[in-house]
């Protein structure tokens, strides 16, 4: 019996793959339980379009993360922070810190998950910064952190 999973089945198959299948293990475990339906065609269409809207929703984000890219490329962000003794930063210079400064000026918003900052920024200068916007798509920025 062909059967398309609804989800990963260990040793069986992965969401949303078409495979045949014993009838007995189809009828008595996949379809009771909710891990594959039958592949009828209503339910192969509806497969082809979940694939179809899936792809274009990478499509779109792929789009999204070469505009972002774009926009940061080459750029710096200016990060403003309070002094502590000694002229050293009061606390430290964080990923969100960077992901603040990155929506209020240049207007991209990115996840503070997505920055790696190349070292601890705990002192006033220059560092840079790796902004990973999609899977292969990352862009490097400057960061300047003065004194406020």
């Amino acid at each position: 019996m062909k059967v398309i999973f609804l989800q990963d089945v260990k040793g069986s198959g992965k969401k949303g793959e078409l495979k045949n299948v014993a009838d007995g293990y189809a009828r008595n475990m996949l379809l009771p339980k909710g891990y594959a339906v039958e592949a009828t065609p209503e339910n192969m269409n509806k497969l082809e379009g979940a694939q179809a809207s899936a792809q274009h929703k990478i499509d779109v984000d792929v789009q999204a993360a070469k505009d972002a890219a774009a926009k940061i490329k080459g750029k710096k962000v200016e990060i403003v922070a309070k002094a502590g003794s000694n002229g050293k930063l009061f606390g430290s210079v964080t990923a969100a810190n960077v992901a603040d400064a990155l929506s209020q000026q240049l207007g991209v918003k990115v996840d503070k998950k997505k920055i790696v900052l190349s070292t601890d920024i705990k002192n006033f200068g220059s560092y840079t910064a790796t902004v990973k916007l999609y899977n292969g798509i990352a862009e490097t920025i400057d960061v300047e952190v003065s004194e406020g």
